[in-house]
């Protein structure tokens, strides 16, 4: 077992690796506060298959840590990544960046669904797995099964199946390792009841291929010399096993005085918006669409609904004439209740509470304010997914919809007899990937909330029925 370098000092800097489906930020944190950030934009590239660009994403981050003047200083490194990912390794191969036995597949290629027909006869049921049906590559078991059905040669090559995170953290010189927030994530392999794999990874004989289980805050090793000749990372840097990136939002509030003893709902937001329930009952779950359990750093079922909230901002915003850019002003959002301006699903390609409806526009082809009508379609998805999740107790807010404070104010709005708070640092994904280091030693984690008051648009109700009307005339 990798043992824990000692090194520390008053000049010592931990860096986190954030890789989402959009964005990849590789942030720098000292004494607990953000140093420095870097970011750039993740997107697939063509090959077999549309595939993660691994190459280009290392050639980043050496050419940034290469860059920044305290890269010397780092002491730990920490990893989260998005979900429904994981690299075929052969680790038999000396040169890490040379070892994938298949290309990191995109989960977003639909050319997946050729195999459904024949993945729902081995696939778990959803009472065994907590993970529902999804489309394309969403379920990781899928993509597997795919590429084994595919690309059978290459396939046997693997010596390992590596979630995300772990396969960063291997790249930089930790040992192979599972870790249970990737492998609890839709991916139809683990089940979340009895902490073990589920069915299919024994009847696909792929059992022999996970390594061993540690804990997301488990060092797994130092970087190794060659990566810290290319880098500038010192040899005895500590290596994390890392984490999904929404469970690293919500291992901040596990360890939070904050959200008081009883249940309690994280909304993650970026590219997906992620609603995280504690304390919730996961026997409510299949009653309703995309809603699953993930599992937390400690392995516990987490109630989930979810949504594609910055992808369908995004593409709402471009369908009717403007960009994400806009700013919102209460102005614009009133009079779109005021003229019932609204869309309704799917425009995320088969996601969320109503994936795969056919969308209505019902408003100008180019409204003055397309982001007011994209704020309100988001808030109330929302508010249907805490619904879906019969939530109760305080709402607290992470990520990319913080930058957008009337989407907040609408969701009080909606939710009156629920308090709604704002993470104050914009960093939930980096600070709960950091909290792992040292996470046995820290009883609590204090960090800042801001109370978000509702606002008080007139006649929300009646847009609110307005919209549900339209989705119901849709679904007859």
């Amino acid at each position: 077992m990798s043992g824990k370098a000692k090194r520390t000092g008053s000049n010592s800097v931990k860096a986190i690796l954030d890789i989402g489906k959009t964005h990849i930020k590789l942030l720098f944190v000292k004494d607990g506060a953000e140093q420095a950030s870097f970011s750039c934009k993740n997107a697939p590239i063509a090959g077999m298959y549309p595939q993660a660009d691994v190459a280009s994403i290392w050639a980043w981050l050496a050419e940034t840590f290469r860059s920044y003047p305290h890269t010397a200083s780092v002491t730990d490194l920490v990893f989260t990544t998005h979900g429904a990912t994981a690299a075929l390794i052969n680790s038999d191969i000396a040169d890490k960046a040379n070892a994938l036995a298949l290309p990191v597949l995109d989960y977003e290629f639909t050319g997946v669904d050729a195999c459904t027909a024949a993945y729902q006869q081995v696939r778990p049921d959803f009472e065994q797995t907590l993970s529902p049906e999804l489309p394309a590559g969403l379920n990781l078991g899928k993509q597997l099964f795919w590429l084994q059905q595919t690309y059978p040669e290459k396939f046997n090559t693997a010596t390992h199946i590596v979630m995300y995170p772990q396969y960063w953290a291997w790249r930089f010189g930790g040992e192979l390792a599972s870790e249970v927030t990737s492998l609890g994530c839709h991916t139809d392999m683990w089940v979340p009841k009895s902490a073990d794999y589920s069915s299919l990874v024994s009847q696909q004989n792929w059992r022999h291929l996970m390594p061993a289980m540690r804990n997301a805050w488990d060092c797994l090793g130092q970087v190794s010399a060659g990566v810290a000749e290319e880098t500038g990372l010192p040899v005895d840097c500590n290596i994390y096993a890392g984490v999904h990136d929404s469970n690293a939002s919500f291992l901040r509030y596990l360890k939070s005085s904050q959200t008081g003893e009883g249940a309690f709902t994280v909304i993650s937001t970026g590219t997906w918006t992620i609603l995280m329930q504690g304390n919730g009952d996961v026997s409510s779950l299949a009653g309703h669409q995309d809603t699953l359990a993930n599992v937390d750093v400690k392995g516990n079922p987490v109630c989930c609904a979810r949504f594609m909230g910055g992808r369908e901002y995004e593409s709402i915003c471009t369908r009717l004439g403007g960009n994400i850019s806009m700013t919102v002003e209460h102005s614009d959002v009133q009079q779109a209740i005021h003229e019932q301006w609204l869309v309704t699903p799917d425009f995320s390609a088969g996601n969320g509470p109503y994936g795969g409806m056919t969308p209505s526009l019902c408003c100008p082809e180019a409204p003055i304010a397309p982001q007011a009508i994209a704020t309100l379609y988001c808030a109330l998805m929302i508010d249907q997914r805490l619904n879906d999740l019969s939530a109760t107790g305080p709402i607290f807010i992470e990520g990319a919809f913080l930058k957008n404070p009337i989407l907040c104010q609408i969701v009080a709005q909606l939710r009156p007899d629920q308090p709604v708070y704002l993470s104050a640092d914009n960093t939930g994904t980096v600070m709960g990937a950091a909290a792992l280091i040292d996470f046995e030693q820290t009883d609590a984690l204090s960090f800042p909330l801001n109370p978000c008051k509702a606002s008080e648009f007139a006649q929300l109700s009646q847009y609110k029925a307005a919209w549900y009307n339209e989705i119901n005339k849709n679904q007859s």
